[in-house]
């Protein structure tokens, strides 16, 4: 069961943790870089990531899902906090095949099933500070990604406050704040989601997000 109501909007940043921008080669953005997965992509804790005929190269992501709480525009950093209802643990799964094809990113993040959310929503009283927190990604028992949110380039507020510059956010739209280092795709050799796999996301305070991995029928 998805832990939030399907958002209007889901935004998310690339290339967001210094390592995780380093081990693809890529230079630091000199501001957030936001693109969008579609809500067909929305799972809960316990459904199953179902790899696409089209893909045979689909990697993990964990990522810090922030859920908008109440609506806002042109919000500065210093109160863009104001606007957050809570956060979950997300999975930003990617066909890396289509997006590194495509020279964006839009279709190769959303095939249908590839944004698992949850275990629950943790209000943002809950957490206080976004940037303290431990993230995880496990990969049928081995750690992969092993990082900190205080790695982000640019910080919660930070990416509230630019993306609300352009485009209101409403209650319930989901922002996700980018991936650490440990990705699959850029490991010696990759390592890829496959069908039997187990893939879970934990984060500090918030807790473990887990689903199983399928070859679509």
């Amino acid at each position: 069961m998805l832990p939030i109501e399907r958002p209007q909007k889901i935004v998310c940043v690339g290339l967001n943790y210094r390592d995780h921008a380093e081990e693809g080669g890529r230079d630091l953005p000199e501001r957030p870089l936001l693109f969008a997965k579609w809500p067909n992509t929305l799972i809960g804790p316990g459904d199953p990531i179902v790899i696409p005929p089209i893909s045979t190269k689909v990697d993990y992501e964990a990522e810090l899902g922030v859920v908008i709480g109440s609506r806002v525009s042109r919000v500065s950093v210093e109160n863009a906090l104001e606007a957050v209802g809570g956060y979950v643990c997300a999975n930003d799964v990617s066909a890396r095949d289509l997006q590194f094809a495509d020279g964006q990113w839009v279709r190769g993040k959303s095939p249908d099933t590839f944004c698992p959310v949850g275990p629950r929503l943790v209000p943002a009283s809950e957490i206080g500070d976004p940037q303290t927190l431990g993230i995880r990604a496990i990969l049928n028992g081995e750690v992969m990604q092993d990082s900190t949110t205080a790695n982000m380039i640019f910080s919660v507020a930070e990416v509230i406050s630019f993306v609300s510059q352009t485009v209101t956010l409403e209650p319930g739209d989901l922002i996700l704040t980018g991936t650490p280092a440990g990705v699959g795709i850029f490991r010696d050799p990759p390592v890829l989601l496959g069908d039997g796999d187990e893939i879970t996301i934990e984060i500090d305070r918030i807790g473990a997000l887990t689903n199983p991995v399928r070859a679509a029928a």
